[in-house]
Parts: structure tokens; C-alpha cells; sequence
């Protein structure tokens, strides 16, 4: 008899750990959910500064580095083949504007390449990315 009695015992002060884990599941649920995720072009870029920066969200992102290398979703692309890789990012997007974030080394060349190749698909929202002062 003294055995059933010490395992009624152990019940009574073990303690249920149950609800804590559905409470943190939960939370773990609503942080992923809620979580903003930043699209980036695939490449460290330093942005110019500028006084009257504005944030927007981007859908289209395209990156130029110091050496003048394009970056589109993480891949670099060949100057002459911006134009369509941006078109095909537009017919999933339609509506998207297209940022250009271009290092402080770049040439204006290059980005005025990569700007006219998406002005000539018809895209109207261009904007140049810069790090606001």
C-alpha cells in the first residue's frame, strides 16, 4: 500500500508543462507569421546619402556594385540582359516599382542603363535608393 501512495504523491507535485508549450508554440507561430521579410538584390551596396529620402516597398530590386556589376534576386546579371530580367519580374508584379540601389562608386553609366532598360518596358515608377542623413 505504501507504494500506491508515494506515486499519488509524485502526481500531485509534478508539474504539467503542457500549457506552457502550446503558449510558446503560439508565439513562435505568431512571430514567424508576423515577421516583415527584406527582399535584397544579393549584394552589399553602399547607398549615397540624401536629405529628402522616402521609404517605399520594393518589389523589384537591382543592385549595382562598385565594379559596375548588376545584381537582380541574388544573381548577377549581364548589362544587356537587365531589360528582360526585369520584364519577367514585372508580369509576376505588374504594378511594382523598380528601385536601383547603386553604390557610391558606380558609374552614372550603368545606372542610367539599368534606368532606361525599364523605362523602355513601360515601367513609369523608377527610383534611385539612398541612405537618408
Amino acid at each position: 500500500m505504501s507504494s500506491r501512495k508515494s506515486s499519488a504523491d509524485e502526481d500531485v507535485g509534478a508539474i504539467d508543462l503542457t500549457p506552457m508549450l502550446d503558449v510558446v508554440f503560439i508565439m513562435l507561430i505568431f512571430f514567424i507569421v508576423t515577421a516583415t521579410f527584406i527582399k535584397e538584390p544579393g549584394v552589399e551596396v553602399d547607398r549615397p546619402d540624401a536629405n529628402t529620402a522616402r521609404v517605399k516597398n520594393a518589389k523589384i530590386l537591382v543592385a549595382i556594385n562598385g565594379e559596375n556589376q548588376v545584381w537582380i534576386d541574388k544573381n548577377e546579371i549581364d548589362p544587356q540582359f537587365v531589360k528582360d530580367q526585369i520584364e519577367l519580374l514585372l508580369a509576376e508584379n505588374p504594378k511594382s516599382p523598380v528601385i536601383i540601389q547603386a553604390d557610391a562608386k558606380s558609374s552614372i553609366k550603368t545606372l542610367n542603363d539599368v534606368a532606361q532598360a525599364a523605362r523602355q518596358i513601360g515601367v513609369v515608377d523608377i527610383s534611385i535608393a539612398v541612405q537618408k542623413e
